[in-house]
C-alpha cells in the first residue's frame, strides 16, 4: 500500500480550527485594546480571547506532523525543501510588502530587517519561525531514533516547560525573533513529528472523560492565570502571549481529544480539503480585512454597544464577518490561475 495516498482529514480539520482561532484572537484582542484592557468589565470577551490561545502552538504541532508524514515519500530533501519553502517564502514576501507599505506604514526598522523578523504585521512572525524548523527538519528526521524516542520527547517537553515558564513568569528570552519564537515552540513541532509516527497510540487511550476533564481544567488555568496576573501587573503580555505552561498543556490535550473524536466522524473530504487549502491565504489576509472593517464600520458600531455580554456578541459577529470575508476572498483568488502561488 502506498502510504503517500493515505489522507488524514483530521489534520485539515485541526488546521481549519487553528486558523479560525487565530482570527478570533485578533478580533477579540482588537476589542480589548479599544476598551483599554478592562478585562473585568468585558469578561466574556476576555474569556473568549484566552480560550482560543491554542491557535499558534497548534499550528507548530500540525506543521511537524505534516512534514514528517510527507517527508517519508520525498525522493530528495533539497527538492522537498524547495517545494515547501517556495510555497511559503513567496507569499510571505508579497504580504510583508503589502503590510509594510500600505497597512502599517510607520516604521522604525527597514524592510529587509522586518522580513527577517516577521514584523511587517503582528501576525507574520510565524513564517520566519516555521522556516527555521523546515531547515532543522532533515536533522530531526535523520536522527529520529533519538529525537523521536519516548525518553527524548519527555526530556524535550520538560525543558520546553521550563523555557515557557521562564519567559512568562520571569523575563522574555534574550533573543530576537524568530529565534525566541522557535525556542518557545520547538517541542510542539517535534511532538507533531512524534505523533505523526505514532498516531495509533492516540487511539489506545480508553478514557476520553479523563482527557476531557484535563482539557477543561487546562483552559480554566489559562483563563484564570491570564486574568489574575494581568490584574496584578497590568502587563498586557500576561494575556497576549501564547507561550505559557498552561497553554502548552492545553494545546496538547486539545489536539489529542479532538484527534480522537474526529477519527470517528465521516467527513466531506472534498470540502475539508478545499477549506483547509484556503487557510494559508486567509492567514495572510485576515488582518488586512480586520483593519479595513474596523476603520470604516467597526468603530462606528462599537460606539453604540453597551454592556459586557453585548460586547461579546459584537465580537462574535465581527469574528464571523472577518472569517467569511477572508475565506471568500481566498476562494475567489484561488480561481485565478497561478495568482495563489504569489498570494498564498
Amino acid at each position: 500500500m502506498d502510504k503517500q495516498k493515505v489522507y488524514n482529514p483530521v489534520i485539515d480539520v485541526l488546521r481549519i480550527v487553528a486558523i479560525l482561532a487565530v482570527i478570533g484572537i485578533h478580533t477579540s484582542t482588537r476589542i480589548l485594546e479599544v476598551v483599554k484592557f478592562d478585562i473585568s468589565g468585558y469578561i466574556f470577551v476576555f474569556i473568549f480571547n484566552q480560550a482560543i490561545r491554542f491557535a499558534v502552538p497548534l499550528f507548530f504541532l500540525i506543521s511537524g506532523f505534516v512534514l514528517e508524514l510527507n517527508y517519508r515519500h520525498a525522493n530528495h530533501y533539497i527538492s522537498f525543501l524547495k517545494r515547501r519553502v517556495s510555497r511559503i517564502v513567496i507569499p510571505y514576501l508579497f504580504w510583508s510588502i503589502i503590510y509594510y507599505y500600505f497597512v502599517y506604514t510607520i516604521h522604525t526598522i527597514n524592510l529587509p530587517h522586518t522580513i527577517l523578523t516577521g514584523d511587517a504585521s503582528y501576525h507574520l512572525y510565524f513564517i520566519p519561525s516555521i522556516i527555521i524548523f523546515y531547515l532543522l527538519f532533515p536533522i530531526l528526521h535523520k536522527y529520529q531514533s533519538f529525537f523521536l524516542s519516548r525518553n527524548t520527547i519527555i526530556i524535550l517537553g520538560f525543558v520546553q516547560v521550563l523555557l515557557v515558564a521562564y519567559t512568562y513568569y520571569i523575563l522574555p528570552l534574550p533573543f530576537y525573533n524568530p529565534i525566541s519564537i522557535a525556542l518557545l515552540n520547538y517541542f510542539m513541532f517535534v511532538f507533531g513529528m512524534y505523533i505523526s509516527k505514532n498516531s495509533n497510540t492516540l487511539l489506545l487511550v480508553k478514557n476520553d472523560k479523563r482527557i476531557l476533564i484535563g482539557l477543561i481544567l487546562a483552559v480554566i488555568w489559562v483563563i484564570t492565570e491570564g486574568y489574575f496576573i494581568y490584574i496584578h501587573t497590568h502587563n498586557y503580555l500576561a494575556i497576549y502571549t501564547q507561550w505559557r505552561p498552561s497553554i502548552l498543556l492545553y494545546t496538547i490535550l486539545l489536539f489529542i481529544y479532538t484527534y480522537r473524536k474526529c477519527m470517528n466522524i465521516h467527513w466531506n473530504i472534498k470540502l475539508i480539503k478545499q477549506i483547509s487549502h484556503l487557510s494559508f491565504f486567509v492567514f495572510f489576509i485576515h488582518v488586512l480585512v480586520l483593519e479595513l472593517f474596523w476603520r470604516y464600520i467597526g468603530k462606528l458600531l462599537f460606539a453604540h454597544i453597551k454592556g459586557s455580554f453585548l460586547m461579546f456578541l459584537f465580537t462574535l459577529v465581527i469574528f464571523i464577518i472577518i472569517a467569511l470575508v477572508s475565506f471568500l476572498l481566498a476562494y475567489l483568488i484561488h480561481k485565478i490561475p497561478k495568482v495563489s502561488a504569489i498570494t498564498g
